[in-house]
């Protein structure tokens, strides 16, 4: 499928805007249903993985599903010598889209359990093992999505991206936030979910070094790509517009 510049923004949009609605309703749905911090933490991850899966599986044909500016531009740097990733002007617009539409599934969620609309969260999230937590499961998730291209696997993408995210929201510290732009879109929800506005500058920049680890780490096991895919889930000529 060709799908033009407007579609996949628009795809970015949504799909980041429906994963961001599917992290923090669940959210809110488990701490209603139960008291036990680890029971939340499971319906929180369980609802993660399967909406995920599905969008990654129902848009990565128009946009590449990316739903995270790390990436996004993880696919500009590995691709800009060859014309393969995205360009400067697609970066921006895709991070853009991932932001606005993360912000808007916080607000969806918000809506649908009779929350404030917009109320920034209390929850704090400021220390070293939490931005090491999403150094490590920023470079899996780089390091997964590009592997995954390397050796030609790239169909499974959407159930190894999905399982992987459910798997790091249990063995890191930070419960792996992994995406910044799902990261801005958590501190407008005072919920289960949520991320203080002041612990966001150090969760991002733990999230953008854990991309560049990641992508380190595809360089040391595979080496240089002859060409590189620019989408977790790859479509046809993404440059080229459909009517």
């Amino acid at each position: 499928m060709n799908a033009s510049l407007g579609r996949r923004i628009a795809a970015e949009a949504i799909g980041t805007g429906l994963l961001v609605a599917v992290v923090v309703g669940s959210g809110i749905q488990a701490a209603e249903l139960s008291r036990d911090v680890g029971v939340q933490l499971l319906a929180n991850s369980l609802a993660t993985v399967f909406g995920l899966g599905v969008l990654i599986l129902l848009l990565g044909p128009v946009s590449g599903a990316h739903f995270n500016p790390a990436v996004t531009l993880a696919a500009w740097f590995t691709g800009r010598r060859e014309g393969t990733g995205p360009s400067p002007r697609e970066v921006l617009a895709y991070v853009v889209a991932q932001a606005g539409g993360a912000i808007g599934g916080a607000v969806l969620a918000n809506a649908m359990f009779a929350e404030p609309l917009v109320k920034f969260s209390t929850h704090d999230r400021s220390a070293g093992h939490l931005w090491l937590g999403e150094v490590a499961a920023t470079a899996g998730l780089v390091l997964l999505i590009f592997g995954l291209e390397r050796i030609g696997r790239t169909t499974l993408a959407p159930a190894a991206v999905a399982c992987y995210i459910g798997a790091a929201y249990w063995f890191t510290s930070s419960t792996s936030f992994a995406n910044p732009a799902v990261t801005v879109g958590r501190a407008f929800t005072d919920t289960f979910a949520g991320i203080a506005p002041a612990s966001l500058a150090p969760f991002i920049a733990a999230q953008l070094l854990g991309a560049a680890v990641g992508l380190g780490t595809v360089t040391l096991m595979y080496g240089r790509p002859a060409r590189t895919a620019e989408a977790v889930v790859p479509h046809s000529e993404p440059e080229l517009a459909s009517s």
